[in-house]
C-alpha cells in the first residue's frame, strides 16, 4: 500500500478566545460570526510563544503518546504560513529544538492545503526506500498576521477600552479576525504494506492567487516590509471570501468525486471524510454536494477556527479518539486554500 500514520500529535494554546471576547475589540458579535462561520471559540498563543514552539510541543505529544525514540525520525516536512522568520524556515529551527541532529527537514508554504502537500511529498519519499520515518508538522500563529490592537486585553480578558481608529482598523476585517485560531499538529508516516495512502490529487491554479494573499513581504518590494506597507495595510491578508467561498464549495466535491473514481470507488465506500477547516459553512455545502451523512463527517473548527496547516491532523486526531476511525475504513481527506491549491488524499486505515 503506501505510507501509513502510525502516530499523531497536537498541541492548542492555553488562550481560549470566544467570539464575546472579540466583540469588545471590534464591530461583531457572537451570532454575526457564528452564522456566518460556525465558530464558538479558538485558541490564541500568548505573545510569548512561536510558530516552532507549537509545533515541538505537538511533536512532543505525539513522541508521549506513541512511545517512539525520536532518533528514529529520519526526515522532517514543516507546513506553515507563519514561520518565526521569513528565512530560513521553521524546519531547521524545530529539527534543532528536537535535536534531532544531521537530519533533512523540509519547509512547505502550501497554506491551508500544506499538509495536504506534505501527505503526498512524505509518501513519496518514504517509497524511494530512502527513509523509514517522516515526521510532518503543520503549525501557525495567526494572530501575527492581524492588527488585534491590543493583544494582551484579548488574552487576558481585561477587556481594556482601545482607540476609536483601532476598533475602526479591526472591524474592517473582521471577516478574517474571527476566522482564524492558532495550534499545531503532526503526522508520523511510515512505510506500511497494510492500509495507508492509496492515491492523491493536487491541483494548482496561479491564474487565482490573488484570492488570498498578503501584498508585502516579497522581493516585488525593496525592501521587503517599510512603514509604507504598515500605512497602507499591506500586511493584512487579502481575503475574497465570496469567491473563495464558492470555488471551494466546486473544487473540493469535485476533487472528491474524483479521486474516489478514479481507484474505482463511489461515495458510498467512503467511511470519513476530512475536510481543511476553513469555514464550517463551507464543510455543510461540501457535505450536501456529496450527499453524505453526518456520521461520515467530523468538524471541529467550532472549537479551533481554521487554523490552516495544522486542521487537518487537529481533525484526525480528535476524529480517531472519538471512535470515528477504526482499522480499514475509507477516509478521504480534502482541502483548498491560497495559491489557489486544492486536493484530495485516499488513505485505507
Amino acid at each position: 500500500m503506501g505510507a501509513k500514520i502510525s502516530a499523531c500529535g497536537i498541541y492548542v494554546p492555553e488562550n481560549t478566545i470566544d467570539n464575546n471576547s472579540l466583540s469588545k475589540y471590534m464591530d461583531t458579535s457572537d451570532e454575526w460570526i457564528r452564522e456566518r462561520t460556525g465558530i464558538i471559540k479558538r485558541h490564541f498563543a500568548s505573545p510569548e510563544e512561536s510558530t516552532i514552539d507549537l509545533a515541538y510541543k505537538a511533536a512532543l505529544n505525539l513522541i508521549e503518546e506513541s512511545k517512539i525514540a525520536p532518533s528514529t525520525i529520519d526526515y522532517i516536512i514543516f507546513a506553515t504560513m507563519t514561520p518565526d522568520c521569513y528565512f530560513p524556515g521553521s524546519s531547521p529551527f524545530f529539527q534543532r529544538k528536537l535535536k534531532l541532529k544531521s537530519v533533512p527537514c523540509l519547509d512547505i508554504r502550501g497554506k491551508c492545503a500544506g499538509f495536504l502537500f506534505g501527505m503526498q511529498l512524505a509518501n513519496s519519499l518514504l517509497f524511494s526506500e530512502n527513509y523509514k520515518k517522516i515526521l510532518l508538522i503543520g503549525a501557525e500563529i495567526h494572530t501575527c498576521l492581524f492588527p488585534f490592537e491590543p493583544l494582551k486585553p484579548i488574552l487576558e480578558k481585561t477587556f481594556e477600552e482601545i482607540s476609536k481608529e483601532n476598533f475602526e482598523l479591526n472591524s474592517k476585517y473582521r471577516d478574517r479576525m474571527v476566522l482564524f485560531g492558532d495550534s499545531a499538529g503532526c503526522f508520523l508516516l511510515e512505510k506500511n504494506e497494510k492500509g495507508g495512502i492509496i492515491d492523491s490529487i493536487i491541483y494548482t491554479d496561479g491564474n487565482l492567487a490573488e484570492k488570498l494573499i498578503i501584498k508585502a513581504g516579497g522581493s516585488l518590494r525593496r525592501p521587503f516590509f517599510s512603514p509604507k506597507d504598515y500605512n497602507n495595510e499591506d500586511i493584512i491578508p487579502v481575503l475574497e471570501g465570496r469567491e473563495v467561498f464558492k470555488l471551494a464549495v466546486t473544487l473540493m466535491p469535485n476533487v472528491v468525486m474524483e479521486i474516489l473514481e478514479k481507484n474505482g470507488y463511489s461515495i458510498d465506500d467512503l467511511n470519513l471524510l476530512i475536510m481543511h477547516q476553513a469555514n464550517l459553512r463551507i464543510n455543510e455545502a461540501v457535505q450536501i454536494k456529496l450527499g453524505l451523512p453526518d456520521k461520515k463527517i467530523f468538524n471541529n473548527i467550532q472549537k479551533y477556527g481554521n487554523t490552516t496547516a495544522a486542521t487537518i491532523p487537529l481533525v484526525y486526531y480528535e476524529a480517531k479518539k472519538e471512535g470515528k476511525i477504526k482499522e480499514g475504513d475509507l477516509i478521504c481527506f480534502v482541502a483548498l486554500g491560497s495559491g489557489l491549491h486544492w486536493g484530495a488524499l485516499l488513505y485505507r486505515a
